[in-house]
């Protein structure tokens, strides 16, 4: 599958996401921020992804989606609905339905840019790789990627833990995979990391998003 740039590559690129619906997102940033206005930075946040994304060589560009896709969503992705059950379950199914190399990354890095995530994207990533990782700074992961999507590396593995990160690069070396690290970044969980992350992308639509719910009114 070509993307809208024909930018083909030997792996799929999975968004892990949730419908931008007020008091179902972000709900972390409540307060200081209330229900819409964090929905409003979470769609923000999916909108700056996406686009990322539509920009990096995929072989398909897939958004896993809870809720209903909206005008968020740019043309170049396929949708597919998220299962049910717990992250891992969650994780792991996204994984399933994926044959052939696959990264998948959430929605809440709009810092990513094709650069961060380009050694697992390029022509070779599988060589000497059987998975990428790339870990979070709150402890956990932000970017997994797979040469051979196996559901049982990630069932069982505890999620939303300070060591979640490390259980789950553990499973992968456990399982005797070759293992290639990507940057960590930091997830928008709170408002301190979404003005950290709209600092270090001040171009973006959630930096202006975030400058727009945060401007003081003139008196």
């Amino acid at each position: 599958m070509t993307g809208p740039a024909g930018a083909t590559g030997p792996t799929t690129v999975l968004v892990l996401a949730k419908e931008p619906l007020p008091g179902r997102v972000k709900t972390r940033l409540t307060p200081p921020y209330t229900p819409d206005e964090a929905a409003q930075l979470a769609e923000a946040a999916l909108h700056d992804t996406l686009q990322a994304v539509r920009s990096m060589p995929a072989r398909r560009r897939v958004v896993v989606l809870d809720g209903r896709p909206g005008t968020w969503l740019p043309a170049g992705f396929e949708v597919r609905p998220q299962c049910a059950g717990g992250l891992d379950e969650r994780l792991a199914a996204a994984f399933a339905g994926s044959p052939g190399p696959t990264l998948l990354i959430g929605m809440d890095t709009p810092q990513v840019t094709p650069q961060l995530l380009a050694p697992a994207l390029q022509l070779d990533a599988w060589r000497d790789c059987d998975a990428w990782f790339g870990p979070a700074e709150d402890g956990g992961f932000w970017a997994l990627g797979l040469a051979d999507p196996d559901p049982q590396l990630l069932r069982g593995v505890p999620m939303s833990t300070p060591h979640t990160g490390a259980a789950q690069r553990a499973r992968l070396t456990e399982a005797g995979l070759r293992v290639g690290e990507l940057p960590p970044l930091r997830d928008v969980d709170t408002a301190a990391d979404a003005h950290h992350v709209a600092a270090a992308v001040p171009g973006g639509r959630f930096a202006a998003t975030l400058a727009r719910l945060t401007a003081v009114p003139e008196s």
